[in-house]
């Protein structure tokens, strides 16, 4: 098994680079802050069934992840690693949430996704939709989402692994990098807040 991870894994860390390296980033005039074509309109329901949009993470810094509940091991690791960064963090991340945009609506209800991450930090908020609600989510974020057959009827979902840093203006600031232990990530993150 572990053979047949590494190249999807490979994969994942490829589409991730893609992901940053298709960035449009706009000139800023003097005095101005970058604005970029990444984040923008969505209209979701989170996993205690209330339907949010993007205006309701507006006013803080905050962290958007797509995956998927089924997935064996990139997106749990990766949201545990976001709680880290989050604990991390201390008293200045006690209202920084984490967005995980389901990219598996068939599966990911609400009620799998508040199963689901009840074993991880609370401040990660669980986010599911009709396929065209988020479909539309990953075309705003310019993410990249396939659904891959497996064996008999089963499926898994690649996608982009990238962690977004939104602004308080719902503005994409950088990706994350979890690859550093926590405390240095959180240092980082605190620089962008």
């Amino acid at each position: 098994m572990r053979r047949t991870l590494l190249p999807i894994l490979a994969f994942v860390a490829g589409l991730a680079a893609l992901s940053i390296a298709a960035v449009v980033v706009l000139v800023p005039k003097a005095g101005e802050v970058a604005v970029s074509s990444v984040g923008g309109p969505f209209t979701l329901t989170d996993q205690d069934g209330k339907r949010v949009t993007e205006r309701d993470f507006a006013g803080a810094t905050h962290l958007v992840f797509f995956g998927f509940t089924h997935c064996p091991d990139v997106c749990p690791t990766t949201l545990q690693q976001i709680g880290d960064v989050l604990q991390a963090l201390g008293p200045k991340g006690r209202d920084t949430k984490a967005l995980f945009i389901a990219v598996d609506p068939e599966r990911d209800t609400p009620a799998a996704l508040k199963t689901y991450l009840a074993s991880f930090d609370p401040r990660i908020v669980g986010l599911t939709g009709s396929p065209e609600e988020v479909n539309a989510a990953v075309k705003a974020y310019r993410a990249y989402v396939r659904k891959v057959p497996t064996k008999g009827d089963d499926y898994t979902m690649e996608h982009t692994a990238l962690v977004y840093v939104m602004d308080g203006r719902n503005r994409f600031i950088n990706a994350l990098n979890l690859t550093r232990p926590p405390a240095e990530a959180a240092a980082d993150l605190a620089r962008m807040m």
